[in-house]
């Protein structure tokens, strides 16, 4: 893991040296200059934390969501996005694309509404699904911290510690909010990397983003608006009529969040080496990598299951798009290159995520996925290779991306492939929620101990 999660950051020395710029904070003061900066210092916190929001939680996501928002308050004045011939641009090219995609996949529209975001409209819309993400990571963290203190530390500290722990949200909303900032001046659509962070049923594209991307590729910018239109189509196709399809995702990274652990005895270690009166020691030692989470055997378990399920969507998206775009579009195989370089590789976005959850979010495999794909929709055609989406139990596994052409043929021959309907399919799954949700209230009120005798 090379990243280190919410809390791990590590303190800003051109930051001490400003409010320190004569080093005067080394030199012994009187007891009336000691007092005078204590109730400084004090003000300050006070000050911070009345201005930090009202969140309470691991993460102060208020103060997250008002950072995020002052960094793109100069990108959002660009005009781009307000502009009305963008939004009409942005819906013409999804329309458009909609009806290539009839013609290559058997899912039928997934998104109702189609919009042009600005920066400042996807860190609003998507943040829910951020807290979603970023809670189990935070509290895993914080969680750990606490119970690394003695019991004596504990109670000498008493009711400072509940200060301790809004502070620690605080550092967590605000490494959130610059995180998302940098995220959203690069992304391009809501389903960019990979989740289905926007609402559901919403096809949103980024134009100001979109404009910038499109700089030195060398193809017209409707044409980069449509082919994206279509990508963006084909993954709300996805995520709507696979109705597991989200919460596995989500349910993956927070299965991964929830297994991280901090190696408490490094405390101890810590203890030893800090001078408590030289801050550049305390520097040292947060440096030196001895506080970095582990990662234990269920999360690299949760880490393989995420990176195939994820290179299966982006693989699908890949090979359908290709379908309906790639001879209606002169440089459809140039775009679909330059964003398979773009996820693959990683960049500004990527880093970001694997900063803010403790992973990389990264399809590694997802050209072996796109040319399994191909070659179910090639050997069986379109019907047979997307009602493999109709139960996750159809799905190729990581020893099936290494056998593309053994999953083609089980694929073809298996009756489970060939005749589940994935209309059908959803359509059980809604009935089977419903009657499950009917049942619980049948047992009792949402929140009320059934257990107990009646």
């Amino acid at each position: 893991m090379s990243n280190l999660p919410f809390g791990f950051g590590l303190p800003d020395p051109d930051k001490r040296r400003e409010n320190d710029p004569g080093g005067s904070g080394d030199q012994p003061g009187s007891g009336a200059d000691a007092f005078q900066q204590l109730g400084q210092m004090l003000s300050q916190l006070g000050q911070m934390l009345s201005q930090a929001g009202s969140s309470t939680g691991p993460v102060n996501y208020d103060l997250a969501k008002q950072i995020a928002l002052q960094r793109l308050g100069s990108e959002s004045k660009m005009g781009f996005v307000g502009d009305r011939s963008s939004e009409d641009a942005v819906r013409d090219s999804a329309h458009l694309a909609e009806l290539w995609l009839d013609e290559a996949t058997i899912l039928p529209a997934g998104a109702s509404t189609t919009v042009a975001w600005s920066s400042r409209d996807w860190v609003d819309k998507t943040l829910p699904t951020w807290q979603r993400l970023c809670d189990p990571v935070a509290k895993q963290v914080s969680s750990a911290w606490m119970q690394a203190l003695p019991e004596e530390a504990k109670q000498a500290a008493g009711p400072l510690l509940s200060m301790v722990e809004q502070m620690g949200g605080m550092a967590f909303g605000s490494q959130l909010g610059n995180a998302l900032a940098e995220l959203a001046s690069e992304v391009l659509t809501s389903t960019d990397v990979g989740l289905p962070l926007g609402p559901p049923a919403t096809s949103a594209l980024l134009p100001a983003n979109i404009e910038k991307f499109t700089e030195g590729l060398e193809r017209p910018s409707s044409e980069v608006l449509v082919f994206l239109a279509a990508r963006e189509a084909a993954y709300q196709r996805l995520f709507a009529h696979v109705p597991w399809l989200r919460q596995r995702l989500l349910a993956t990274v927070e299965e991964f969040a929830h297994g991280i652990t901090v190696d408490t005895s490094a405390l101890e270690q810590l203890a030893g080496q800090v001078d408590p009166s030289n801050p550049a020691s305390i520097e040292q030692m947060m440096s030196s990598g001895l506080l970095e989470p582990k990662t234990t055997p269920e999360q690299q378990a949760a880490l393989g299951r995420l990176e195939t399920l994820l290179a299966l969507v982006e693989g699908w998206v890949d090979v359908v798009v290709a379908d309906a775009v790639g001879e209606r579009l002169p440089g459809a195989d140039a775009l679909r290159e330059t964003l398979r370089r773009r996820r693959a590789t990683g960049g500004p976005a990527e880093q970001t995520f694997a900063t803010l959850v403790g992973l990389e979010l990264r399809p590694r495999r997802m050209r072996a996925a796109s040319a399994l794909w191909k070659l179910v929709g090639d050997q069986h055609g379109m019907d047979a290779r997307d009602k493999v989406w109709s139960h996750p139990d159809l799905l190729p596994t990581s020893e099936d991306l290494d056998d593309p052409m053994g999953f083609a043929e089980r694929a073809g021959h298996g009756e489970e492939a060939g005749d589940l309907d994935p209309i059908a399919e959803l359509e059980r799954t809604e009935r089977a929620e419903e009657q499950a949700r009917s049942e619980e209230s049948e047992d009792g009120e949402p929140g009320e101990d059934t257990g107990k005798d009646r």
